[in-house]
């Protein structure tokens, strides 16, 4: 095994920004994961994130309908100390299929879990609703930013949820309350190959994506599929930045959906680090308005004064500090880094 990084995340440490001022921001995050590789490295990223006190994950909501993804969440939150955070599944029949990936919650070593976890199936998880209802309830009001890298689904139903024992308010009401922010990983805000893109997590749920445009009461900032287009992942930092542990979850599910060489796009990340640090420069905002989805999924925007929706915009020299940085917080090693060589070396 090899351990020569510490030197090297040190430096690191110095090239993303600092954690904000007074509290860590309280962050849901909300992903299809299973679908593509992005969700598990921004996942990873949220971990690192938290380690440097920039945020807390309150809870993981998934809107692949597959039982697997959440035992696969809690394995990944696991690895980095965090195996209580609360996980809730939603029943939409929404991409049903098997992952090429999530099997790693099901990896074994000498009979026992290759990555462990306590969650062993969806099955076992509490509705996303609830779930939801539940973390924001129990936040300070407009501190909660969200960061929905999947469809719109969990969120549209959190929208049309009664009150109950969380919170007397509906679901609307418990958003205008409580949530700042809502970063999301959706649609498409610029031709791509010179052609309008019917963006994927828009397409498979369009009735919640319009829904979310339509009602959620607070602001939404859009990461469009061209951002993450843009700014991909390095083949070499999968291959090299992981193997401070001889197996980590992120790398085996980065071989498994599709092996280097190849770079990949990072969609999901970009959302999570715009939701964390939103005033740190990495991307430039389009002025406010309203996004509006199409009934075949086309995402339009149109300015608007008192519009609550913008979509991010990154230049060459944004984009070149926004890999960096998203190379920098998925590779972190967990602050359980002892505890896993330990058990990883048996």
């Amino acid at each position: 095994m090899r351990y020569v990084f510490a030197s090297l995340f040190a430096s690191m440490f110095l090239l993303v920004p600092a954690a904000h001022a007074g509290e860590p921001i309280p962050l849901i995050f909300d992903t299809d994961i299973g679908n593509d590789v992005d969700d598990a490295l921004a996942l990873g990223m949220i971990h690192s994130l938290q380690t440097r006190g920039a945020c807390e994950l309150l809870a993981v909501t998934i809107t692949k309908d597959h039982d697997q993804c959440a035992a696969f969440v809690d394995a990944v939150n696991t690895f980095y100390g965090r195996g209580d955070v609360p996980i809730g599944v939603c029943r939409s029949g929404v991409t049903t299929q098997q992952s090429k990936f999530t099997v790693l919650a099901a990896e074994k070593i000498n009979s026992a879990d290759r990555y462990p976890h306590d969650l062993r199936s969806g099955k076992q998880a509490p509705a996303a609703v609830a779930v939801l209802r539940r973390a924001l309830a129990s936040q300070n009001d407009g501190s909660v930013v969200i960061a929905q890298v999947g469809f719109s689904t969990n969120l549209a139903d959190l929208l049309k949820s009664p009150g109950d024992e969380s919170s007397p308010l509906t679901g609307v009401e418990l958003v205008k309350k409580k949530v700042r922010l809502l970063s999301v990983m959706a649609g498409a805000f610029a031709p791509i190959g010179g052609k309008d893109h019917y963006e994927y997590n828009v397409v498979k749920d369009i009735a919640a994506a319009r829904a979310l445009a339509k009602s959620w009461p607070t602001t939404i900032v859009y990461s469009g599929f061209e951002i993450g287009l843009a700014a991909t992942y390095p083949a070499d930092s999968i291959d090299r930045d992981y193997e401070y542990v001889t197996h980590h979850p992120l790398k085996q599910a980065y071989y498994l959906y599709n092996p280097p060489p190849h770079n990949r796009p990072t969609w999901d990340l970009t959302s999570v680090l715009y939701g964390v640090y939103p005033e740190a420069g990495y991307f430039d905002v389009s002025p406010t308005g309203t996004v509006t989805v199409g009934e075949k999924g086309l995402t339009g925007f149109a300015a608007a004064e008192n519009g609550r929706h913008r979509y991010l915009i990154m230049s060459d020299l944004q984009r070149e500090r926004v890999v960096e940085a998203l190379v920098q917080l998925s590779s972190q090693p967990p602050e359980t880094l002892r505890h896993l060589q330990a058990e990883q070396s048996r």
